[in-house]
């Protein structure tokens, strides 16, 4: 089913400044590698939370089980950063 438009307006002029600004703002995300890192950071934290706060049998809340989980994602990446910095210097 396709949308109704008015008889005077043309679909693509309408959707013309949706689609540039949506491309502005892929483009942005491709050349930023930041918010892709916090981003897959916040997904793997909500997989790892649940995870911390049954093994420690609800005794941290779920905010406590959430912020260890980041600190446990944080201390994973520095080690792995670390890692290369020692083993590739010459990249740094």
């Amino acid at each position: 089913m396709k949308p109704q438009t008015l008889p005077d307006q043309n679909p693509s002029i309408v959707f013309a400044p949706l689609l540039e600004s949506g491309l502005n703002i892929y483009d942005r995300w491709q050349r930023s590698k930041m918010p892709r890192l916090l981003t897959i950071a916040l997904g793997l934290n909500l997989i790892l939370a649940p995870a911390v706060q049954a093994a420690t049998g609800n005794v941290l809340s779920r905010s406590q089980a959430y912020a260890l989980g980041l600190l446990g994602l944080l201390t994973l990446a520095l080690s792995v950063y670390l890692f290369v910095v020692m083993f590739q210097p010459e990249r740094f």
